[in-house]
């Protein structure tokens, strides 16, 4: 195989998957490490992609890349809503209690999946994130608490010192927590400092933390992290994490749940 051939394929694996291998890819094509840097280097010069240790990643994964809330809805539609029902099995029948909701969209459907269920007894609701507030304001038999603060506009949910003491004023039985990354060193990320204190605080605040992650998030690592994975419950997914998060997951006694 030509130069051209295997960076061309290289760069569609990137496209398709996220992230190569530099081992995988020598493997592949049966080429030295070294070759493979040179691909990946002269992709990453082209724009075709962005070297990390050990690998590469599409050129749109950097630390502080974030699409807006009307991007990230048109994603991985199907896999977000397979995690919303299942994501909505931690709430038992006949669950009396509080709910805390983070923003973002596959928190909100996890609260899609959760309105039925949220309208068979006396619940607390509380959320930081004006469209899943509007959601939920007409389910019935549930009380819902929305803290403000100054809202960002790219994800529609408030943040600032104000959002993060009022969130760690409260004691919510379960929270559902959104991510842009999950990964076995870094843990739980996410590109802005603000966001990451209100959930950094969410996490601290809560009795049981459920983590909402489609498989595009795992082994990504974003500018600012908010939690490591021992402090966390439960992380629902749409796809098996590979090897090393999975060993870093078991070990921090993560349970694992696949929608």
């Amino acid at each position: 195989m030509y130069a051209t051939e295997r960076q061309q394929v290289i760069e569609q694996m990137v496209a398709d998957d996220g992230r190569v291998s530099v081992l995988d890819l020598a493997r592949r094509f049966d080429v030295t490490t070294e070759t493979v840097r040179r691909d990946l280097a002269l992709l990453e010069t082209a724009g075709g992609l962005r070297r990390v240790h050990g690998g590469a990643v599409r050129s749109d994964r950097g630390s502080t890349a974030e699409p807006s809330l009307t991007e990230r809805s048109a994603r991985h539609g199907e896999a977000k809503l397979a995690i919303g029902r299942r994501a909505a099995d931690a709430i038992g029948d006949g669950f009396r209690g509080s709910v805390y909701l983070d923003a973002g969209t596959t928190t909100a459907a996890v609260a899609a999946c959760l309105a039925p269920r949220l309208g068979s007894g006396p619940i607390e609701v509380v959320t930081h994130a004006l469209t899943l507030a509007h959601a939920l304001a007409a389910v019935p038999d549930a009380s819902l608490t929305v803290i403000g603060g100054r809202v960002r506009g790219l994800t529609a949910a408030a943040v600032g010192s104000d959002t993060v003491r009022a969130v760690e004023s409260m004691r919510p039985d379960i929270a559902f927590i959104g991510t842009n990354g999950v990964s076995a060193g870094f843990g739980l990320s996410t590109p802005d400092p603000d966001e990451a204190a209100v959930k950094r605080a969410i996490v601290r605040s809560a009795r049981r933390v459920v983590v909402v992650a489609d498989s595009d998030k795992l082994g990504r690592e974003l500018l600012v992290g908010f939690a490591g994975l021992a402090d966390i419950d439960v992380l629902v997914t749409d796809a098996e994490p590979d090897a090393e998060l999975a060993a870093a997951l078991a070990e921090a006694d993560v349970e694992v749940w696949r929608a």
